[in-house]
């Protein structure tokens, strides 16, 4: 049996979101099984940034002195990726936000994930300190706004350039993540007539 082609994306991803959790384990489950061969690169989005009110303000420009949610967990990627760990400390950072429910916008968890992934921790502690940490969040960003018209997390990007905001209800077991998956190519990269379905919620029974 030929081996199946590379299924190449882009993902635009913030470590507050919980549907990036989901999407990742998603992703993770499909790689498992060894059925799809995926070239994923996480790409850096700030819901922050987007919810900022300032025109002037931006999460990777304001003073280091001020608590600026989910900064540090992008500038932990980007030190994880200067030691080409970047996919050692991703999936272990979303699981100390969205299921041990930890604070990533403290430093002492942080370099505890960091450690525990297997990191060198006094290169990542410098490279935190960086002031050029943020580049690649600033780029990204950038980028996802201006030219992709990205507004939330996670969307992802294929190579013909069809994309789409993707949000999981519920994580996917390991026997439904192939099915899910196919169904999500199908219709975000195979499919651009549909530009948008969402789900009406039922009101509450009173």
């Amino acid at each position: 049996m030929a081996p199946a082609e590379p299924i190449t994306f882009d993902v635009f991803f913030d470590y507050l979101c919980p549907f990036v959790f989901r999407a990742a384990g998603l992703l993770d489950a499909v790689r498992r099984s060894g059925r799809r061969d995926l070239v994923v690169r996480w790409r850096y989005f700030s819901l922050t940034q987007v919810n900022s009110k300032d025109d002037g303000w931006t999460v990777w420009s304001a003073p280091v002195s001020d608590n600026v949610k989910g900064r540090l967990a992008f500038a932990a990627a980007e030190a994880a990726k200067r030691q080409g760990r970047f996919d050692d400390l991703h999936m272990p950072l979303l699981q100390a936000r969205h299921r041990d429910r930890l604070d990533i916008d403290d430093p002492a968890v942080v370099e505890k994930v960091a450690a525990d992934a297997g990191l060198d921790v006094g290169r990542f502690r410098s490279d935190l300190a960086d002031p050029n940490i943020l580049d690649g969040l600033a780029r990204d960003h950038r980028q996802a706004v201006a030219e992709l018209g990205v507004f939330g997390t996670p969307t992802f990007v294929f190579a013909d350039g069809a994309s789409a905001y993707v949000r999981l209800a519920d994580g996917v077991d390991e026997n439904g993540a192939l099915e899910v998956f196919d169904r999500l190519v199908t219709v975000a990269a195979a499919e651009p007539r549909i530009l948008e379905i969402k789900r009406p919620r039922r009101p509450a029974a009173d």
